[in-house]
């Protein structure tokens, strides 16, 4: 599809809503909605590319609560017939319809491929691509596993939601900041992922997230992978002007 004149497409991801403490989360909160009021004039399309929340789960009739100055700004962009695509990242797996239903998200569980202006996207939370990380690619099988969704949707919110956020809290801990250093390209795995990819095809751009690391990079002459960091930080994030993607920081 063609952007409209004077339109852009906005790429962020990494909020990690709910962490570290409640008082934090809201301050990220405001200013994450800061920014899409700075933003909504010229936005054509939004991605969200995973890990909006530290932790979400959607039982039948229950949803985190919270949150409602960002939900309700997103629900903003939907009236004003904004699309807003959501990519479900590690953290917010257990996503079901509630966003597509509420907001009008469209949702995806994987990678996928678009084409703007004659520009080629593979956009994605990154979670889960390229090389290595066997362990967590079978625990990231058993969570997707509807059984297994059912099993966690048995308990109680106030039971489930306690454990969830114990064991998001545990292993941020045990990250200590790995995320946001970089690998050196020959370790890095979405930079290999990406150059896989190009030998069977041309992309213009890798957009990912994941990594909590702002990365603008070139694959080759004409592919860019670029990852979009977070927001806890650095408030970085990408936008497509109709002819180049460039990687920004939101100042307030």
């Amino acid at each position: 599809m063609n952007l409209a004149a004077g339109k852009k497409i906005y790429f962020l991801s990494d909020f990690h809503l709910g962490v570290p403490d409640a008082a934090s989360s809201l301050q990220r909160e405001k200013r994450i909605v800061q920014f899409l009021d700075s933003i909504k004039a010229d936005a054509g399309e939004l991605f969200i590319v995973g890990d909006m929340f530290d932790f979400w789960f959607e039982y039948r009739h229950v949803v985190p609560k919270g949150y409602v100055r960002l939900l309700g700004k997103l629900a903003e962009f939907a009236d004003a017939g904004i699309p807003i695509h959501f990519f479900v990242g590690n953290h917010d797996m257990w996503v079901r319809d509630y966003f597509e239903k509420e907001l009008g998200f469209t949702i995806y569980f994987e990678a996928r491929r678009f084409e703007f202006n004659g520009k080629s996207f593979i956009i994605g939370h990154g979670d889960g691509l390229g090389p290595g990380d066997h362990k967590y690619k079978f625990l990231k099988k058993i969570f997707r596993n509807p059984a297994c969704q059912w099993l966690f949707g048995i308990l109680p919110p106030a039971i489930g939601m306690g454990l969830a956020n114990y064991f998001s809290r545990k292993s941020r801990l045990a990250d200590k900041g790995k995320d946001e250093i970089f690998l050196g390209e020959e370790n890095e795995w979405l930079i290999i992922y990406g150059r896989e990819l190009l030998q069977k095809d041309h992309i213009d751009y890798f957009i990912f997230g994941h990594r909590h690391l702002a990365l603008d990079f070139a694959l080759n002459e004409k592919s860019r992978y670029i990852n979009l960091g977070e927001w806890i930080k650095t408030n970085s994030y990408a936008v497509f002007d109709g002819n180049t993607v460039q990687l920004k920081y939101f100042n307030p």
